[in-house]
């Protein structure tokens, strides 16, 4: 199986991206909607994935400040190569706006992955939408998608 990664707008690609997002995080995480959707989106620079069959399966946005964020691939499609394709894409739009760093504010049980992938611990743990999470950081330079595996 194959993916296709592509950059979109908030603007364009709406409804697509908020019914990733929504069935990721509103239905199977439990996020209210009030919390998941916020004006970064409208700002924010966005990409998509889709399968083979051009259905979209997952979204990721980067923020002006360099944070990787609503990162979401549907259940079916959760693995390596969906993942790294995805945030390769995210970490290519970060480069081509010419930022030094990226941040992640890291569910717990991914943080080991992005340690491996040359992130940095920035915070301790925190709590967000119910969710323990930790802030990291890595420069662009820095960034590996080898350690990469299954993520939740």
């Amino acid at each position: 199986m194959g993916y296709k990664v592509a950059q979109v707008s908030w603007q364009s690609k709406k409804l697509q991206l908020k019914a990733i997002r929504e069935r990721v995080f509103v239905c199977e995480l439990h996020i209210p909607k009030e919390v998941e959707f916020d004006q970064q989106d409208i700002t924010a620079e966005h990409v998509i994935i889709s399968d083979d069959e051009d259905g979209p399966i997952g979204t990721g946005r980067l923020c002006a400040d360099g944070l990787l964020s609503r990162i979401a691939i549907v259940k079916a499609h959760r693995n390596r190569l969906a993942y790294t394709s995805l945030i390769n894409s995210l970490i290519d739009v970060a480069r081509s706006k010419g930022l030094e760093d990226v941040y992640i504010q890291c569910i717990l049980d991914e943080v080991p992955e992005f340690l491996r992938s040359g992130f940095s611990v920035q915070s301790g743990v925190f709590m967000e939408a119910g969710i323990p999470r930790q802030r990291l950081r890595c420069p662009i330079q820095s960034f590996n998608t080898d350690p990469f595996t299954m993520l939740h």
